[in-house]
């Protein structure tokens, strides 16, 4: 079975519904353009739902990774829901479950993407960039 990817929003989130395996060859290209098209195009906030996703390999396990780079490189989020038992298995023993933010619910997931863009900053003498996010007292 190879990877359909479904793509859909949730108010500012894409949602990005994977359904089969994500390994090494076209299903990995796949997921790597629809990502790299949505960086492109501005996105800031993409929930990829593994719930139908049965198996994953390491080459897979890397173009997740490269989704989270590049949309934190662009200032965004790349978040992942419903995590089957196979594949939260997989990424405790890869320790990525410490990299990305892992939601059972869509609408809690949902809630957790920042609304405020981070602001980027450089000191004067240029010698490092901070990341200031605004924060809200309500």
């Amino acid at each position: 079975m190879s990877l359909s990817i479904n793509e859909r929003r949730n108010g500012a989130v894409v949602i990005l519904d994977l359904v089969g395996k994500i390994r090494l060859g076209e299903d990995n290209i796949n997921l790597h353009r629809v990502l790299q098209r949505l960086v492109g195009e501005g996105e800031k906030s993409v929930l990829i739902n593994l719930e139908e996703v049965r198996s994953i390999d390491s080459s897979g396990l890397g173009e997740l990774i490269a989704g989270y780079a590049s949309l934190e490189r662009s200032g965004g989020e790349l978040k992942l829901l419903k995590l089957t038992a196979r594949v939260s298995e997989l990424m405790a023993i890869a320790k990525l479950l410490t990299v990305f933010d892992v939601y059972e619910t869509e609408a809690e997931a949902v809630r957790n993407f920042s609304t405020v863009p981070a602001a980027v900053t450089q000191p004067l003498d240029g010698s490092r960039i901070q990341k200031a996010k605004a924060t809200s007292i309500f």
